[in-house]
């Protein structure tokens, strides 16, 4: 009996916990084919082993079961990071160390179980033996991401499509059917290899061998001749200056402490560019902590950061006044653009805010057991209307994200006239020198391709860089590190790609193709192999 043949039936004959411990194993090695490590190769081995358990799995609880086990294993190693922003405040917020690390992964491999379910229902319900059940696990796969990255204000992280980060070619297939698409093909691709295990040589078998083998190909020769050789063209007298202070997140508790933080910001911006002089400044997300809408000096000593010429764009906040009290405030998580002389000639509010992070849901009932919002504090984050697109002196229209923002495809540019870049600033200083900072990088690369704008990306500890509409970085400044970046804006391609006119359109119609073709496929397997 060949190898594949004994490995799968090994796997459908497992029950019990052993099952479970082996689908949580392979969803921690899926893991390992995402940033920051990308062995991409990871998924050839962790999907097909996906797929021959489920074909031992005799009902939809089972099934579930399956699916939330390799799900939980995939989140506990993927966003183990998240509990280094506990250790910000650890007299506060360490007891809620192993719930991140543990409760919060299993709830939210929830959605995986459901996507194997769903999947189990379609391509496993009539027998494990058709070759449609590898079209079926990625058809649920993705239904059930796509409602991971919506449900609850959504948490698309790690969607597996980000595992071709490490292979830029097929990365550019984003510019077609965005994030979620481009997941649904790895799926396909990457469980084909359970088709080897088996007697049956059907046509469906060689159809979905031979569209899967030709999806891949066509990815990487697409990605290939899409990126031109030449680099992009720049805009005129649009030099950037990202400036990353890499101060660690415990250093900014009190008045003191930010405004040596401001200080520390100023000194990075003052160096001599080792070029031309930079026009436009950037500081990441709460480089300034200040509610500089409410503090004109502030902004003014502040504002002294940005060229004479030119501007200052600072993370920042933004309160209003609702009464008399010191508590009758409104806060935004916000993005300051300064002139010199300290006017705020533009403003945008971050509208996709973190939960537990940036507001505390169920505030009333949580703050009863100690529990507060890890930036917000005693006082949440208000949502901003929405995407915006900002005109700025001198600069292309550019649409701002705010961190968390980068991850949601559907959210990086306002409706109505088109911006001509992106602007990320971000504080990834709350997760160390862990993957997350790396996760977080390629989500906002991922945008940049998507959309086919180039996208400028500030972080207070890294990774600091300028993509090019191609996902091309043009210079970065390392994790962990402090310095200035000088950067001439790239424009942005000619013809918006075909996500940035359609978003998930394309996706639908690959999920409604792909199910019609699990009828077709059955089809033809009954007719070449007939039940006994």
């Amino acid at each position: 009996m060949p190898l594949t043949d004994r490995l799968a039936a090994g796997l459908a004959a497992t029950r019990g916990w052993r099952a479970l411990a082996i689908a949580w194993a392979l969803g921690a090695l899926a893991t390992l084919a995402l940033p920051p490590l990308g062995l991409w190769p990871a998924l050839f081995v962790s999907l097909p082993g996906l797929v021959w358990l489920l074909d031992g799995r005799v009902g939809a609880r089972q099934a579930f079961a399956i699916g939330w086990a390799f799900g939980t294993g995939h989140l506990m190693t993927g966003i183990y990071w998240l509990s280094f922003a506990m250790l910000v405040e650890p007299e506060k917020f360490a007891w809620l160390i192993p719930i991140t690390l543990t409760v919060l992964p299993a709830a939210l491999a929830l959605f995986f179980g459901a996507g194997t379910t769903l999947a189990w229902l379609l391509g496993w319900r009539r027998g494990a033996a058709g070759p449609a059940r590898v079209v079926a696990l990625a058809v649920g796969w993705t239904i059930l991401d796509y409602a991971r990255g919506h449900v609850l204000t959504g948490f698309p992280w790690n969607l597996l499509g980000y595992a071709w980060n490490a292979v830029p070619p097929v990365l550019q297939g984003l510019s077609l059917v965005g994030i979620y698409g481009l997941t649904f093909l790895t799926v396909l691709v990457a469980a084909s290899p359970a088709l080897l295990a088996g007697k049956s040589a059907g046509p469906g078998r060689r159809l979905i061998a031979v569209a899967s083998g030709g999806i891949a190909i066509g990815l990487l020769v697409f990605g290939i001749n899409r990126v031109p050789a030449d680099p992009m063209p720049t805009v005129p007298g649009a030099m950037l200056r990202i400036v990353q202070g890499n101060i660690d997140q415990r250093r900014s508790r009190t008045d003191t402490e930010r405004v040596a933080n401001v200080r520390h910001y100023m000194a990075l911006t003052a160096q001599a560019p080792r070029g031309a002089a930079p026009r436009f400044v950037i500081w990441p997300e709460s480089a300034s902590s200040f509610a500089l809408n409410l503090d004109p000096a502030s902004a003014a000593v502040i504002a002294q950061a940005a060229p004479a010429d030119g501007l200052l764009l600072t993370g920042s906040i933004r309160i209003e006044r609702t009464g008399d009290g010191d508590d009758a405030i409104q806060a935004w998580n916000n993005l300051a653009v300064l002139a010199p002389g300290g006017a705020i000639v533009a403003s945008y509010d971050k509208h996709h805010l973190v939960p537990f992070g940036e507001f505390l849901p169920l505030r009333s009932v949580l703050s009863l057991i100690g529990m507060d919002a890890l930036a917000a504090g005693a006082v949440d984050f208000s949502r901003g209307p929405g995407p915006q697109t900002l005109n700025l002196p001198g600069l292309p229209p550019v649409s701002p994200l705010i961190c968390y923002e980068s991850l949601f495809p559907g959210e990086a540019v306002a409706p109505g006239p088109r911006p001509e870049w992106l602007v990320n600033v971000t504080n990834d200083a709350w997760f160390g020198t862990s993957w997350g900072p790396y996760q977080h990088l390629a989500a906002a690369r991922a945008r940049a391709i998507e959309q086919g704008l180039p996208l400028v990306r500030a972080a207070n500890t890294g990774i600091s860089t300028v993509f090019d509409p191609f996902g091309r970085a043009l210079g970065q400044l390392d994790l962990g590190t402090e310095g200035v970046l000088d950067v001439a804006l790239p424009r942005p391609i000619a013809t918006p790609t075909l996500y940035a006119r359609t978003g998930d359109v394309p996706l639908l119609v690959v999920l409604a193709v792909a199910s019609i073709g699990l009828l077709g496929i059955g089809r033809l397997d009954r007719r070449h192999d007939p039940p006994a």
